[in-house]
């Protein structure tokens, strides 16, 4: 499996991580398409908590997001968050979130790395990642 990320798109999220105080989290808006992830476009949501260590994003704006993705032809393919002062790679809690959300994750932190996971079974497995421009 890979991830497909527009440059604009995945430098978006990382001026986010870096200028953020708390986690920033969103969604990946795109298709999948023969074992890859296409993102089409980032939406970035509300961390409701406000927390530096954890993000939830609130059922509503959850909904509003799949209204937009749907009037895109989009569809959610992947969420994304930061965390700080650690490396990207799931928590203990995002692993409980991967639980439900079964799609790839992408973790970035505010010194500019990244890395994309995925749940399979309960295999967390790392997700290749490409970035186009």
């Amino acid at each position: 499996m890979r991830l497909i990320i527009k440059r604009k798109d995945l430098e978006k999220i990382l001026k986010l991580a870096e200028n953020s105080e708390i986690e920033v989290c969103g969604f990946l808006l795109g298709k999948n398409s023969d074992g890859a992830v296409l993102v089409e476009t980032v939406r970035e949501t509300a961390n409701r908590l406000n927390s530096p260590v954890e993000f939830e994003i609130d059922p509503p704006e959850i909904a509003e997001v799949l209204d937009e993705a749907e009037k895109m032809g989009l569809e959610i393919v992947g969420i994304f968050h930061s965390h700080l002062g650690c490396p990207p790679v799931p928590s203990e809690k995002d692993f409980k979130g991967m639980e439900l959300w079964r799609n790839v994750w992408l973790i970035v932190t505010s010194s500019g790395d990244f890395r994309a996971w995925v749940l399979r079974g309960e295999n967390l497995g790392e997700v290749e990642i490409e970035v186009t421009s």
